[in-house]
């Protein structure tokens, strides 16, 4: 409990104690008003010091009006009367203190996932010199710098790892609790925790275009973003609050005067009574302080899941997701290029293998890369000769005194060597070693282990269309399509083609969907700025796509989109519930106080209690469960 929630508790318990001790001493008159009102501004003064300053700023009709013009009402009612009976006004700013205590420490429980991700906010960094580790500020450390992370210091900038090996906990930029082992060679993202094992690491960002300091911009400028939900509550609240006031003073004013003008009785001391027991109803605490915590506590479980939303005007929009458009390469697949197959005739595979990787060895060419890695052995290049590259076909080299051809069809049909055709999905590169073909070698992008799971999960989040876009060629599009489940590919596209076909499927979308479009690449960010809702791979993804998003995912699994989507619909549930609940009990105390069936003490037992209830239901968002 923070400082300021201590104090409000101490006068609350200061308060009640006053209030049961003068229930038994026997003092009357000026002394009996003076110790009430002691009571009185212990609980209420800053509450009334608001009232005051929200009129100077000319922000009267707030909740701290409303509640410091019905208490002070209920005092001079009881001075009026002389009953002498001032402990309503009292309790009726009692309880109010008790629930904005209990709403102070509501919100500070759904900041601590937020105040957890704050935390990976690096204090320093290591830099060698002369022997020994110097801490230096972050933002100091240029790119290209050396710098050594220890067991159970946080990784402040983002670079490649030189030397070390180590586990990081991720736990507080995924929400993944495993612990990710890295290795020389191995990028490295900053705000993860080194667990074990010294790492040597090459930055190649300062810290201002880190991931930690990107992650903390994003969350700390999330509330900025209001959702159409908020808007709502503003706007109610400024036609709200002047209408409940007019209706207060019609209330305890026009009605008594209505009353003598047909010769009854005027009973103002009754009808003065019900327009302050009305003014403590009016309150729209409930509305004013759940739904806002609804939407922060969304954002917050959802960052503790690994999903960072820039604000809940995408939380809400991300909520009405109906189609759902996915990049391909890096999104459903892992953008990584690895031998899938080796079809060979009279030689072995692993000889087939090694001829291509050393044919290939002087490319730097994903192709080439892959085939070296499918080899797994250090290559040794004064074993080849005469390498020629043929653009657009493949390589020619000689490998221990052989003429060896790696590439395409067209490279075989241009040294007139008969190959076999090949209907696999993937890069095909065909081999020939001293003009007999040997075999051929097929290359893919590998698919991500839950691409297929996280289509099938946002069928059940309700997502009525899922659609690929790539520059790929179809039958490899196609293919990967019909393994995952998507329901449409389109194919053999430029970056600006993604855009035209967002377009289409946007103007031809229902009224109340929402497009989602999921990438990852530097290619993506104008689709991704484009569609209702741009959803950026985090961890791997560019940093322009990152910029251009309005939510990032940063483990970089697609699963995150289906869980994404529930939590944001849960939160918007809640606000909904909070909103026709609040508004229903509101009404129904009002017309209660109206026709005289509710006094003070139901009345803040009422606004309190709605205020609670909302507030426990508005923290559900908190928690996210499969």
């Amino acid at each position: 409990m923070k400082k300021k929630q201590k104090i409000t508790l101490y006068r609350i318990i200061i308060t009640a104690v006053m209030l049961v001790v003068l229930q038994f001493l026997p003092i009357t008159g000026i002394p009996r008003l003076i110790a009430y009102l002691a009571a009185y501004l212990v609980i209420g003064y800053d509450i009334l010091r608001k009232a005051g300053k929200g009129i100077l700023n000319g922000r009267a009709f707030d909740e701290n009006f409303l509640m410091a013009l019905a208490t002070l009402g209920a005092f001079f009612l009881a001075i009026w009367t002389k009953s002498g009976d001032y402990l309503e006004g009292i309790a009726v700013m009692l309880f109010y203190q008790i629930g904005e205590l209990f709403q102070s420490y509501a919100v500070g429980k759904s900041r601590k996932n937020i105040s957890a991700l704050m935390d990976i906010r690096p204090d320093y960094a290591n830099i060698e010199k002369d022997g020994k580790l110097e801490q230096v500020d972050p933002d100091e450390v240029a790119v290209g710098s050396i710098i050594v992370v220890q067991p159970g210091e946080k990784v402040p900038l983002d670079g490649v790892v030189e030397s070390g090996n180590a586990s990081l906990n991720t736990s507080a930029l995924t929400g993944e609790s495993l612990p990710r082992d890295v290795k020389e060679g191995d990028e490295i993202i900053s705000g993860c925790i080194n667990l074990n094992g010294v790492l040597k690491i090459r930055t190649t960002k300062e810290f201002g275009e880190s991931t930690v300091s990107k992650i903390l911009d994003l969350v700390e400028n999330a509330s900025s973003r209001k959702s159409r939900s908020e808007a709502f509550i503003s706007r109610f609240a400024k036609i709200y609050t002047p209408a409940v006031c007019i209706s207060a003073v019609l209330l305890g004013i026009a009605v008594p005067l209505l009353r003598m003008a047909f010769g009854m009785d005027a009973a103002w001391v009754d009808w003065i009574y019900r327009a302050l027991t009305f003014l403590v109803v009016s309150c729209p605490c409930a509305l004013v302080i759940s739904i806002p915590l609804s939407f922060f506590a969304g954002i917050g479980g959802a960052s503790h899941e690994g999903v960072l939303i820039k604000g809940s005007n995408y939380l809400e929009a991300l909520s009405d997701a109906k189609i759902v458009v996915f990049d391909k390469t890096g999104t459903l697949t892992q953008g990584v290029f690895e031998v899938t197959a080796v079809h060979h005739n009279t030689m072995d595979e692993t000889k087939l293998l090694e001829y291509a990787a050393l044919a290939e060895c002087a490319s730097s060419h994903p192709i080439s890369k892959s085939l070296q890695k499918a080899y797994g052995k250090e290559i040794d290049r004064s074993r080849v000769t005469d390498i020629e590259e043929v653009s657009g076909k493949g390589i020619t080299a000689k490998v221990d005194g052989h003429e060896v051809l790696a590439g395409n069809a067209k490279l075989m049909a241009l040294h007139n060597i008969p190959y076999n055709d090949c209907h696999s999905v993937g890069t095909i590169i065909h081999m020939s070693i001293d003009g007999e073909y040997a075999g051929h070698i097929v290359i893919s992008d590998v698919i991500k282990p839950h691409s297929k799971e996280a289509i099938q999960k946002l069928k059940h989040a309700g997502v009525e269309k899922t659609v690929m876009l790539t520059g790929d060629a179809k039958r490899v599009a196609d293919q990967v399509a019909k393994e995952l489940g998507i329901d449409e590919v389109r194919s053999e596209l430029l970056p600006g083609d993604k855009v035209n076909e967002v377009e289409k499927l946007i103007q031809n979308k229902p009224k109340k969907a929402n497009l989602a479009f999921v990438g990852d690449g530097i290619n993506d960010a104008p689709v991704l700025t484009r569609a209702d809702i741009g959803i950026a791979m985090g961890a791997m993804g560019s940093d322009a796509a990152i910029e251009a998003a309005d939510v990032v995912l940063m483990d970089d699994d697609p699963m995150q989109i289906a869980k994404a989507i529930k939590i944001s619909r849960k939160c918007i549930g809640i606000v909904k519930q909070n909103i026709v609940f609040s508004l229903i009990i509101k009404f129904g105390c009002l017309a209660l106080t109206a026709f005289g069936l509710a006094n003070m003490w139901a009345a803040i037992f009422a606004d309190v209690g709605v205020m609670i209830i909302a507030v426990l239901n508005a923290i559900r968002a908190l928690k996210y469960k499969e």
